[in-house]
C-alpha cells in the first residue's frame, strides 16, 4: 500500500440500496437491527433437481421503476438495480447536475460477474433457434462494466468511470478506489457500490457443484448461519448498494448533509488459491491493517466490525483470525462484530456496498444489527459475534471486510463526521 496520501477528507452524503430487506436505507436497517430474515425458497426458476433451493430474492421488481419498458429489455437485470441504487443514492445527497462540473462526478460501480441473466438467455437463443436469434444487445448487456456506464448516461456523469471486478470484493474495492480518486484530486464527487443478480439456474449450478452454498432448505430463515457450529456454506442474495462520497470542501460549500466520513481503505491478495482463503489470516489481517493506517488510527478505536460471515466452514473461522491479528487480541474480543449475511444472504458483488451503507446506519443510529442464527458457535469462532438480537452502543468507528474469490481482500473504515 502507498504511503503517500491527498490530505483531502472525504465524506458520504447519499445511499442508495436494493435488497430483499428493503430498498432505501431506513427500512433496510429498521429490518436488519430487528433480526429479520429476507431468506426465502427461490421462485424464479424451478430448484428441484438443485441442492440448495433457497435465496435472496428482490420480489416482484419492475425495472420500469428506472427505465422505460424498450430499455429495461435492453438492460440485464444487475445494471437495472446498478441504476436503481445509484439514482436513489443520488437524490439522497441532494446534488443537482445542472450545479456541477460533468467531468469531475465519477461512478464506480462494479459487479462480480455481471449479466448472468443475459448470458444464460442468449446461450439458450443460439443453441435453440440459431445465431440470428442472439439479440444484438447481448453483449452491453452482459459485460460486468455497464452498471456503471448506464448510470453515467442516467445521471451525465461524465468523471472517473470503470467496473471494478474482484468477486465478492468488487463493491468495497469500487469504494475504496473512489476514495482514493477524491483524495487525489482526480474527482469532487463519486458514486460507488456494487450490484449482482446471480440468482440463476446456471450460477446455482455452479456454486452447488462447489458445495459452497447452504442445503438446509427446510428452514430457509435460518440456513445462513455465520460462525455457528452448523454452518453448511452461503446463501445467495441479489441487489445493489451505492454511496455518493464527495470531498469535504466540496460538500461543505453545497450545505450537503453528511452522514458520515470514510477515512481508510486497504485491499490485499491472499496469492494463494482460487477459491480458499489463506489459512493464517494474514491477507485480510493485512488489509485491514493498512485501511487503519490510511485511516491514520490505532486499532483499539474501532468500535464495529461488519463482517465478511458468509457461513462457510472456511471463511468464518479464518475471519476469526484476521480480526484477532489486526486489531490484537485483546481489542478483538472488545470489539462488537456481526454478519449481515445471516439476514440479507451474500450478494456477491454488492455485498461490500450494502455493508458499507450498513456501517453508516450503524454510526448514525447507535444500533448494531445481530448476528441472526448463532444458536451454537463454533469454538473457534470466538469473538463477540452478536447473536441474536441488537445491542446499542456508541459506535464512532466501523469497519467493513469483504473476501473474493481469487484471493481478494478488501476493508473500508467510515467513522462519525466531526468538524
Amino acid at each position: 500500500m502507498p504511503n503517500s496520501r491527498s490530505d483531502n477528507r472525504v465524506v458520504v452524503t447519499g445511499m442508495g440500496l436494493l435488497t430483499s430487506l428493503g430498498d432505501d436505507p431506513d427500512s433496510f436497517h429498521n429490518n436488519l437491527v430487528n433480526g429479520v430474515s429476507g431468506i426465502a425458497a427461490v421462485t424464479s426458476f424451478d430448484t428441484s433437481e438443485y441442492p440448495c433451493k433457497i435465496g435472496a430474492e428482490i420480489a416482484d421488481w419492475d425495472p420500469t421503476r428506472v427505465m422505460d419498458v424498450k430499455e429495461a429489455r435492453r438492460n440485464d437485470r444487475y445494471t437495472q438495480f446498478s441504476v436503481f441504487a445509484a439514482v436513489e443514492a443520488f437524490k439522497n445527497s441532494g446534488l443537482d447536475m445542472s450545479k456541477e462540473d460533468p467531468y469531475r462526478v465519477g461512478v464506480f460501480v462494479g459487479s462480480g460477474i455481471g449479466g448472468m441473466h443475459t448470458i444464460e438467455s442468449q446461450s439458450f437463443a443460439l443453441f435453440e433457434r440459431g445465431p440470428r436469434r442472439v439479440s444484438p444487445f447481448m453483449i452491453p448487456m452482459l459485460i460486468a462494466n455497464m452498471g456503471c456506464g448506464r448510470v453515467a448516461i442516467e445521471l451525465g456523469a461524465k468523471g472517473p468511470n470503470f467496473g471494478i471486478v474482484s468477486a465478492c470484493t468488487t463493491g468495497t474495492n469500487s469504494i475504496g478506489e473512489a476514495l482514493r480518486h477524491i483524495r487525489y484530486g482526480d474527482a469532487d464527487v463519486m458514486i460507488a457500490g456494487g450490484s449482482e443478480a446471480s440468482i440463476t439456474p446456471l450460477s446455482y449450478a455452479g456454486f452447488c457443484q462447489m458445495k459452497a452454498m447452504s442445503t438446509q432448505n427446510e428452514a430457509p430463515e435460518k440456513a445462513s448461519q455465520p460462525f455457528n457450529s452448523g454452518r453448511d456454506g452461503f446463501v445467495m442474495g441479489e441487489g445493489a448498494g451505492v454511496i455518493v462520497m464527495e470531498s469535504l470542501e466540496h460538500a461543505l460549500n453545497r450545505g450537503a448533509n453528511i452522514l458520515c466520513e470514510i477515512s481508510g481503505y486497504g485491499a490485499t491478495c491472499d496469492a494463494y488459491h482460487i477459491t480458499a482463503p489463506e489459512l493464517s489470516g494474514e491477507g485480510l489481517a493485512h488489509a485491514i491493517k493498512f485501511a487503519l493506517k490510511d485511516a491514520d488510527m490505532q486499532p483499539e478505536e474501532v468500535d464495529y466490525v461488519n463482517a465478511h460471515g458468509t457461513s462457510t466452514p472456511f471463511n468464518d473461522k479464518i475471519e476469526t483470525k484476521s480480526i484477532k491479528l489486526s486489531l490484537g487480541e485483546e481489542h478483538a474480543r472488545k470489539v462488537i462484530i456481526s454478519s449481515t449475511k445471516s439476514m440479507t444472504g451474500h450478494l456477491l458483488g454488492a455485498a461490500g456496498g450494502i455493508e458499507a451503507i450498513t456501517c453508516i446506519n450503524t454510526i448514525r443510529s447507535g444500533e448494531v444489527p445481530p448476528t441472526i442464527n448463532l444458536d451454537d458457535q463454533d469454538p473457534e469462532c470466538d469473538l463477540n459475534y452478536t447473536p441474536h438480537t441488537k445491542v446499542t452502543a456508541d459506535v464512532r468507528v466501523a469497519i467493513s471486510n469483504n473476501l473474493g474469490f481469487g484471493g481478494h481482500n478488501g476493508t473500508l473504515v467510515f467513522k462519525r463526521y466531526e468538524d
